[in-house]
Order: C-alpha cells, then structure tokens, then sequence
C-alpha cells in the first residue's frame, strides 16, 4: 500500500489524479487488506477454540478420576494456548498501527482527509470488517475461556467458587495477566488509573514476550519501587514547602520580596542538568543515584536552613542549587519502565503521579504549621528555617531506610537462565503474524518511527536504536509532538507564576499571612486527585482527547484573563477563582497532553537515556525556570505592576499554544 501511495504520488507529477478514483481505489485497497486480516484472525481464533475444546474435554475426564501430574500437564497445555493467542494479539495490534499509520501517510500526502471519513463509513457499518479489527469480540472470549479453565485448575484450598462468584480475585497465572494486559492496551480503554499514569509519561515499547517477562519479575522488588514513590513524594514537598515562606526568607536577608523568584527557580535551573545526568546514571544503577541524590538534598536543605543565621542570599541560593542537583525523578521515572512488571507498570505509573500531587499539596501545608521561633545555641529556627531543617531531617531518615532496604535491580547482562521458549520452531500462527500489512520489507522498515520515515534517511539496522543526544531526541519529533511540548511549556509556565508569586501578589492586596497562603496552596494542590478522576472516568470516555486538549487550553486562558487587575479593584474572590480555574484547567490540560504524547512519540523515545521522559521534563523545568525569572525582573517596576506584567507572558504563550493546536490538528486530521 505505500508503493501504491508512491505510484499516486507520481501520477500527480505527470497529470493531475482524479481525486475520486484515488479515493475509491485506495479505500477498495484498504477494504481488501483489512478483509484478509480478519478472516486470517477468525481462522486462528477457530484454530484456538478447538484445542480449547479439546482440553476441555480432558479437563472434564479428569474432574472424574483425578491426577495430579495429568492436571499440570493440562495447565501448561492451556497456558500454551494462552501464549499462542497473546502471538494473535500482537498480530491485531501490528496491524491496527499500521492502518492507523498508512491513513495518516495518506493525508499527509495529498492534503485529503481521508481517515475521517474511511472511518466514519467503516465504523458502524453492519458489514464492516473495520469493527472486528477494533473490537475484537471473539478474542475476547478466548480469553475468558483460557482465564476460567485455568482458575479452575488453581488450588483453591477446598473452595467450590468459580471466577464468577469472586471476580477480585487474582489469578496466579502470569499467562492470564499477560493477555489481560494485551487486551486492555489493545482496546484503549480509558480509566482514572490510565489517565492517571500517563501523567507520568513512562511509555510502553510493545507486548512483552515471555523472556521479557521473566526478566522484569527477576528485577521486580516491592520495596525499591515504595522507596522511588517516596523520593518522588519528598522531593515535590522539598520543592513547594518554602513557596509560603520565600518572600519573608528574602526581606529578613536584605533582598526584595520579589527576589523569592530565584529563590524558588533555582533549584529548576539545577534540575535541568541534573535531569541529564541521572538519566544517564540509570543506564547502570538506580541505587547509586538515590544516595547521592539523599546526600545532596541533606547538604542543600542544611545550607537553605544556615542562610539565615549567615545572612547570606548566595548561601540560600546554593542550597536551593544543590536541591536541584538532588533531582532522581528521571531516575523514578526509569525504575518505572524499566523494573516494574507490565501488569504492576499502570498501577505504579499512577502511584508515581499520585505521589507528585501529594507532595505538592503537602509542601504548603506543612510550611503553614511551622510558625515558631526559637534558638539552639546559635542557630534560629523560625518559619523561615524550618522547611529546610525539616527536610533535612526528612531526608537523612531516607537515605538510611534507602541504604538497607533498596535492592539493586538484575541488569539484563547478568540474567543467565531466562527459559527461551520463544526460540521454538515458529508454527503457522506465529508466521502470520506478519503476513497481511506490515510485510518487514527494507523500505517500510525505515517506516516504523511516527515520523513516517519522510524525514529519515536512517538504514534499517538503526530504525529502532534510540536517541544518542538531545540534537537526535529533538529530530524524532513530529510537528504534533513539538506543538504538545508547547502546550507542556505553556501549562508549567502558567502554573509556576501562579504559585510561586502567589505570596507576593497575596500579601501586597490582601494582607494574607504565610498560614493563609499555605491553606490556598494546599487546596490546589489537593484538587489534582479528584480532577484526574472526574476526566479519567467521565470526560474522556465522552469526549475526544483533541477536544479536551483545546477546551482547556481555551479555559486556562480564561484563567489567565480573569486573573488581571484591571478597572475594578483587585479581590479575595477574583483571585481565588481565578487563581482555581487556571490550575484545574492546566491539570486536565497536563494528562490530556501527556496522553496524547505517551502514544504518538516515536517508539525510539520510550528508552536511553534522552527519552520521552527527559525531554518533557526539561520543556516543564526550563518554563518554570523562566517563569521564575519573570517574577524576580518584574519585581523592579514595583510590586503593584507585578501581576499584571507576569501575566502578560501567560497570556500570549497560552494563544500561541491554542493557535499552534488548532494548525496542527486541521492539517493532520
């Protein structure tokens, strides 16, 4: 079909095509391809159901006379079963990209917009073919007939329920989690703990094969994935526990208010390196950059906390530097992908996400309880010092707990005795696999990136290599994928002058004490959880992805706009909604976006160390950088030109950013 598409290509350099002949043909192609697709799918799936059939019987025969070397002969007869069909589900999911990728390859070509209407005529048509690629009803049911019988071979200690009558409970069958997991990416299904765990923007590569998963339940440990939660947690409170307290930090140190700007952005301004940096370390240990990150964020928070008793801004602004060195989310981050078991992998995605919001609601909060102040010997402790002590106490218990309890992952060069079942002859099954639409010929291997291999020049060999360099990560992205680490951009900025002037911008209109700002901030903080739910239950099973993306993209810059001080004298309610509105939008905007990133990045960005990952934090670390920076040069036109002058940024990225999507999407779609 892409030789077909080159063939239509030149054609229109020598004539101009009959756009309607062009369609009929391409669209009968298409028909006929996906025809052959199904019937090949609903042979297998027969192929399947009979030697479920026949085991069956075998399993009935046996419930008469039983034996127990009989009964493990049949579970492994099943599970065999089982991993033939997970080959016939990565069959449909090659497939399903490839359609999803040969329509877009048309578009973009010749300007039509060929997908909606191929799909629209397909979708609900009675005789469409394009239903059993998308629904697949009949997997399904082989599924669940594998999933039951071997729930009946399991021990259940003398019990006569089935699965029927205690749906919750889990199946020991690593088989029967391997197909749940194909089944779930394969249907998109959107829940809350999906939506959740795209915010963490740790991408999948592709089904696992059995040695794949043998080799992540030998890096699996419990504890070590509770440890990089809690260093998630830690550093978002280490992060927003001093925001309520900045301003007065800088005033009691000779600096202006204002300056609580770089105060606050320099640890971003070290997170940007030190995101690099332990992205590269993961590639070798994970336990190593946890304690060096512990031991540094100790020394920063001990150097914050000394800053004052040393009258010193560059004391402060060191120990807010070395906090950001201390930055091991990008090791988090990889611990995820790389360590965790595809069928934990959503589940821990979520708890990374949840851990980060926690945090930040965490932060404000407790820095509106410490309102103390008193000396031990030399050194004062008041509501200015006592974030850093605090977290430096914090982190110092981690770094034991971390010290006895981590376990150093199993790197693949030191798994010797995987079984590799995979190496069998391959049957008739496997060899369909590839059969229909996705021929591995050399041109279309050059293909397999999302960049569609128009701008790619690379041999077959270094298709699936991933990004050596910041210069190469950048290359593999699409005008799309630029134009959602815009939005990303965007929102992290947006958010960050919110937060981080919101002392400033409180205490000069309304007098607000550091315990009110913490209470308005750990109520933000605290909308996260509840917000991912209502979209990632409701919202997004009733709306497309790109119509939330713009509607809140147009609702933060509602926010943006109710938030100046203009005509009107400035208020209490004006600010809060204002203030709440822009927040909640920029969240539903953050999942949204980094959903869509999570699955139209090149599959090349999903591992090395410059991933998906790194390149959407550094985008999210560098506006937060700027955004700071903002707040302490706006500080020099006086505090009462501060919100508005700040805002004005926010305002027009935020346009920029709706015009960007609005361009993509009507070229792309």
């Amino acid at each position: 079909m892409k030789r077909k598409l080159k063939q239509y290509a030149n054609q229109s350099q020598a004539v101009v095509p009959d756009r309607q002949f062009v369609l009929k043909d391409f669209s009968r192609m298409l028909d006929n391809q996906i025809e052959t697709i199904v019937l090949f799918l609903l042979e297998q799936q027969g192929a399947l159901a009979s030697r479920i059939s026949e085991l069956n019987e075998q399993k009935d025969s046996l419930q008469e006379v039983p034996d127990i070397s009989k009964i493990d002969e049949l579970r492994e007869a099943y599970q065999a079963v089982g991993r033939d069909l997970l080959k016939l589900l990565y069959f449909v999911e090659i497939n399903a990209i490839g359609l999803r990728k040969i329509l877009k390859k048309f578009d973009k070509r010749f300007g039509y917009k060929f997908t909606d209407y191929y799909v629209k005529t397909r979708a609900n048509h009675p005789y469409s073919q394009l239903q059993q690629v998308f629904k697949h009803v009949g997997l399904g049911a082989v599924v669940g007939a594998i999933s039951r019988n071997l729930a009946d071979l399991q021990d259940r200690q003398g019990s006569y329920l089935s699965i029927y009558d205690q749906p919750a409970l889990p199946l020991q069958d690593p088989v029967v989690d391997s197909m749940q997991a194909a089944v779930d990416r394969l249907s998109h299904s959107t829940n809350f703990l999906n939506f959740l765990a795209q915010h963490a923007l740790i991408m999948q590569e592709e089904l696992p094969t059995p040695v794949e998963e043998g080799v992540d339940d030998q890096r699996y440990h419990f504890m070590s994935l509770l440890l990089n939660l809690a260093n998630t947690f830690l550093y978002m409170v280490n992060t927003y526990i001093i925001v309520p307290t900045a301003d007065d930090y800088s005033m009691s140190l000779g600096a202006a208010a204002t300056v609580c700007g770089i105060v606050i952005g320099a640890m971003a301004v070290a997170q940007i390196f030190s995101s690099v940096y332990f992205s590269a370390w993961s590639n070798r240990s994970y336990f190593r950059p946890l304690i060096f990150s512990s031991i540094v964020l100790f020394i920063g928070n001990v150097m914050y906390a000394l800053a004052y008793d040393l009258n010193s801004i560059p004391v402060l602004l060191i120990g807010r530097l070395f906090c950001g060195f201390g930055s091991a989310r990008a090791v988090n981050r990889r611990y995820i992908s790389d360590c965790v078991p595809l069928k934990y992998r959503m589940q821990a995605s979520a708890g990374f996400v949840s851990a980060s919001a926690l945090g930040m609601a965490c932060g404000p909060a407790v820095a509106g309880l410490l309102q103390t102040n008193f000396k031990i010997y030399k050194i004062t402790v008041n509501k200015e010092t006592l974030p850093g002590w605090l977290m430096a106490i914090a982190w110092l218990i981690y770094l034991v707990w971390l010290w006895f309890s981590f376990k150093e992952p199993v790197r693949d060069t030191e798994i010797k005795n995987v079984p590799q079942e995979s190496k069998a002859e391959p049957d008739s099954l496997e060899k369909g696999i590839v059969e229909p639409l996705l021929l591995k010929s050399p041109e279309n291997q050059q293909d397999e990136d999302e960049q569609e291999g128009d701008e790619s020049e690379e041999a077959p060999e270094d298709s699936q290599k991933p990004a050596n360099s910041i210069v190469a990560a950048y290359r593999l992205l699409t005008p799309s994928v630029k134009v959602q680490l815009l939005i990303y951009f965007m929102l992290k900025y947006a958010m960050e002058i919110l937060l981080s002037e919101s002392s400033v911008i409180t205490t000069y209109y309304f007098s607000w004490s550091t315990g009110h700002v913490a209470v308005f901030l750990a109520c933000l903080g605290l909308t996260v959880l509840p917000v991912n739910l209502v979209v990632g239950s409701c919202i997004s099973n009733m709306f497309e992805d790109r119509q939330i993306l713009l509607a809140s993209e147009t609702m933060v810059c509602v926010g943006i706009l109710m938030s100046f001080n203009v005509i009107i004298p400035y208020s209490v309610p004006q600010y809060v909604c204002s203030g709440l509105l822009l927040f909640v939008s920029a969240e539903v905007l953050e999942g949204v976006n980094l959903s869509l990133l999570s699955r139209v990045m090149s599959s090349r960005l999903s591992r090395g160390t410059y991933n998906g990952g790194l390149l959407s934090t550094e985008a999210g670390t560098i506006a937060r950088v700027i955004a700071d920076a903002t707040i302490t040069l706006a500080g020099y036109l006086g505090e009462s030109m501060l919100l508005n002058i700040t805002l004005l940024p926010s305002l027009f990225i935020c346009i920029v950013s709706i015009l960007a999507t609005f361009w993509t999407y009507n070229s792309l779609y």
